[in-house]
């Protein structure tokens, strides 16, 4: 196979607010935190264990603004994008690395209010805009159990 991919899928939980930074020109970027989890119980105690991984989401332009203004901590959301390595030099002088998710795509799982369908993200122009949610749901997503995939 002479050909390449590099993309990612996510289906988690915002870890924290979106945090967004505007540049000269009037681009802009958008960072958030996402978590998903994995589920599964021990065979040997019977216990049942959680393991949490987080991820850098990036977003940008009018995307990032969408992102911004409709989504808040505890929000479910799916992410479609790629993976991106970046390196810089820290105030300490180490060299410091993070991997980050560049989303090209996004959809938005929690429902704002009783009745309103999901949020769809391609490109740069939204299907449906959401309103605020009532309670942010708690991230879990169970992997023993058949998942609702919006795919």
């Amino acid at each position: 196979m002479s050909g390449t991919l590099n993309k990612v899928m996510l289906i988690g939980h915002l870890g924290d607010e979106v945090k967004i930074h505007y540049f000269e020109g009037g681009n802009c970027i958008a960072r958030f935190p996402l978590a998903t989890n994995e589920t599964y119980t021990n065979r040997q105690t019977g216990e049942k264990v959680t393991n949490t991984e987080w991820h850098n989401i990036v977003v940008r332009n009018k995307a990032a603004e969408i992102c911004e203004k409709y989504l808040s901590k505890g929000d479910k959301v799916y992410v479609e994008g790629r993976l991106k390595n970046r390196q810089w030099q820290g105030e300490d002088g180490n060299m410091r690395y993070t991997t980050e998710v560049h989303v090209q795509d996004f959809t938005f799982l929690t429902t704002k209010n009783e009745g309103m369908p999901n949020t769809q993200m391609q490109g740069s122009a939204p299907q449906n805009v959401p309103s605020r949610p009532s309670a942010p749901e708690v991230p879990s997503i169970e992997t023993d159990e058949d998942d609702d995939l919006p795919f």
